[in-house]
């Protein structure tokens, strides 16, 4: 079901159209402007965040760790690390549609076969409050950009509807079409 807030349906009948329907997505501008380079860096830059702070002081910060907290910490860099590298291809997907290296349907293609899984983890909260700040922070911050690509994600497989018979957006443009046509 294609979401109402990502995509207008608009009905016109006037001379440079023959009164059919025109559907503008949303998610599809979004995804080919400055705003989605923006969504790149913040993805690319958290993932380079995370390697280095798993590589360096997560290392160090692990090794302090009770056994059950260590375990946690082993499972949530793994969760966040899997669901990074998801978001990473996703977004390089995107870009290169926005850079011309893919057309649309080649994208949607492999768009199929990336996944965005939704989030899972089963850390209960007293042991993920005994987890390193540092690691915390990059677990939200993934969290976060995961929820907003996931939108995303979901309105491009989504397949648009016809319009709506009660479209409310519609109606008016229909009529305001109408009246200017009487003139």
């Amino acid at each position: 079901m294609a979401n109402e807030r990502d995509q207008v349906t608009i009905e016109m009948s006037s001379a440079g159209n023959s009164g059919g329907t025109d559907t503008v997505s949303f998610t599809h501008r979004l995804l080919a402007s400055e705003n989605f380079m923006l969504l790149f860096r913040e993805g690319m830059s958290l993932v380079e965040a995370t390697a280095a702070y798993l590589d360096g002081e997560g290392r160090a910060d692990s090794r302090c760790l009770a056994r059950p907290v260590a375990l946690a910490y082993a499972s949530e860099s793994m969760r966040l690390t899997t669901r990074l590298m998801q978001l990473t291809s996703w977004l390089l997907l995107q870009r290169a549609v926005n850079e011309g290296e893919l057309s649309r349907e080649e994208a949607e293609r492999e768009h199929r076969r990336v996944v965005i899984a939704p989030l899972e983890s089963r850390t209960d909260d007293a042991t993920f409050a005994a987890l390193p700040e540092s690691l915390r922070s990059l677990i939200q911050r993934s969290n976060s950009l995961h929820a907003r690509i996931q939108r995303f994600d979901r309105d491009l497989k989504s397949e648009p509807e016809t319009a709506p018979t009660d479209n409310p957006v519609a109606s008016q443009l229909g009529m305001l079409a109408a009246a200017f046509q009487r003139r």
